[in-house]
């Protein structure tokens, strides 16, 4: 597997923002790259004919497919510089994903809607919450989508050696480039460097939330190491309050945030090359900084008066449902990704006043690193035709991540460049930032100066590990049916030859 990585500037330890949130009130998946438990007709997706053998992805898109924006269009305009392409009209393009909630869901096809009006075409997207299980279906049933949305690059390399996807044209990736930080592009390449992925989506997950006068009224200060946040994590203990919110249950990836959780820790603690090892398995999978790590998580979980779940278990509780725990005083922090906004109770404020919700960096092993965890989703093609690759394009162009932005707030009431946070982020250079609130400008700011960032480790990994037995096992751990070095080697007895 290639190593790649971010290596950029510096990232700031901590915001202070004012917005306001409105819930999806949906449970998450993050790990599938969804959030939503409502699945869009999950059983009803039309696949592509796919009558085309995968060959060199050869076949050129429509000439007159997006065009990459300078990112200098107006907050809140549609449709961008999209021109239309003749030869796309009356064609059909069928997209599978995990994404499923009205809200996320919803604002994919607003946003698809709008190039294939453009072109006189069609464009469908379905998403369900067990797209992995599905897709593996699909695909031994020779019934694929034209295009999937993989939120795991380990689950796309798997289709990618197996030749079930098509290589990027020359002429689509020379469009994409214009847009995406080559960084990005190389989390969604095969082993050999061949570009099988298009960037759709980008996440930030290492960040804690918390509640600024909860702090201050508990005389406790935001964490600079490591170490300081465990200590933290005692000190609220002893003064009875309750640290940390935590759940893990997520439909058919639950476990995911433990996953979370010991990469964060991995990555701090012995750096990106090791990372990056341990991810392709030139390391292994039990090493013992990696059961350390593990430990250390599942003993911090374990710790009496440390964690409240909102149904009842770790396991048991939907990692959203914990957000309004948090708005009411449950706990004091939840370490989670930029998308948990999005479930938090409608009319929460952001900012450090009474009542707000606010954001600090999940800190590194000293004050003077600042390691970021990140992870995404990317377009796939099980098809080899003009009409897909046209679809690709746009996937990867500016025109579809301010069209995706607008429409995800307007299904959520909300306006670009307004206060209200959409739960999508993208990483697109030419993406217009004015369609953002300032809570996400930040998050868009922390995935550009990530100092190193990783991207999520069990979504490189091969997806009967990744998104099989390392949440399966890190379920059995939290549920105390393992220990951490029996779950480690369990885990590296199933990596495949």
């Amino acid at each position: 597997m290639r190593k790649r990585w971010l290596k950029l500037a510096a990232i700031p330890l901590a915001f202070t923002l004012a917005a306001s949130a409105c819930s999806t009130e949906e449970e998450a998946g993050e790990d599938t790259g969804e959030s939503g438990t409502t699945a869009a007709e999950s059983d009803t997706t039309t696949a592509g004919s796919g009558t085309t053998s995968p060959g060199t992805g050869t076949t050129t898109a429509g000439t007159g497919t997006t065009t990459a924006g300078s990112g200098t269009t107006t907050a809140g305009t549609p449709g961008g510089t999209i021109p239309a392409d003749p030869e796309l009209e009356g064609t059909e393009v069928t997209v599978f994903g995990s994404e499923s909630s009205e809200e996320e869901a919803g604002a994919m096809q607003d946003a698809l809607d709008i190039f294939a009006e453009r072109n006189g075409m069609e464009i469908t997207f379905v998403g369900a919450r067990d797209f992995e299980q599905q897709i593996n279906s699909q695909v031994t049933g020779g019934n694929p989508p034209d295009i999937a949305i993989f939120p795991q690059p380990g689950k796309l390399r798997d289709f990618a050696t197996s030749e079930d996807l098509f290589p990027i044209p020359d002429d689509v990736n020379t469009s994409v480039a214009e847009n995406w930080d080559e960084n990005w592009l190389g989390f969604w390449q095969s082993e050999d460097g061949t570009q099988y992925g298009v960037p759709v989506k980008s996440d930030l997950k290492s960040l804690v939330w918390y509640s600024p006068a909860a702090f201050e009224a508990g005389g406790y200060a935001v964490p600079e190491t490591l170490e300081d946040f465990y200590a933290l994590n005692d000190e609220m203990i002893a003064n009875g309050d309750v640290p940390l919110c935590v759940g893990t249950e997520s439909g058919p990836a639950t476990g995911w945030p433990f996953t979370d959780w010991t990469e964060e820790i991995i990555l701090r603690e012995n750096g990106l090359d090791y990372y990056n090892g341990w991810v392709a398995h030139d390391t292994p999978f039990n090493d013992a900084p990696v059961v350390d790590a593990m430990t250390q998580v599942s003993d911090l979980w374990a710790t009496e008066g440390a964690v409240f779940a909102a149904g009842g278990s770790i396991s048991a509780t939907p990692f959203g449902d914990n957000a309004g725990a948090l708005v009411d005083g449950e706990c004091m922090m939840h370490r989670q990704a930029n998308f948990f906004a999005s479930f938090f109770p409608e009319g929460t404020a952001f900012g450090d006043g009474e009542g707000e919700i606010d954001t600090f960096y999940f800190p590194g092993s000293s004050a003077e690193e600042s390691p970021v965890l990140v992870a995404g989703t990317s377009a796939a093609s099980f098809r080899d035709a003009p009409e897909v690759w046209a679809v690709m394009e746009y996937y990867g162009s500016s025109e579809y991540a301010d069209n995706r932005q607008v429409a995800q707030l307007a299904r959520l009431g909300g306006e670009p460049g307004g206060d209200l946070i959409s739960g999508y982020l993208s990483a697109n250079l030419n993406a217009n930032q004015d369609n953002y609130s300032p809570l996400e400008q930040g998050f868009l700011e922390v995935l550009a100066t990530g100092d190193p960032a990783g991207f999520d480790g069990s979504d490189q990994m091969p997806g009967e590990v990744g998104s099989g037995t390392f949440w399966r096992e890190a379920t059995a751990l939290v549920n105390g049916e393992t220990d951490p070095q029996a779950a480690a080697d369990a885990i590296e007895d199933s990596w495949p030859t």
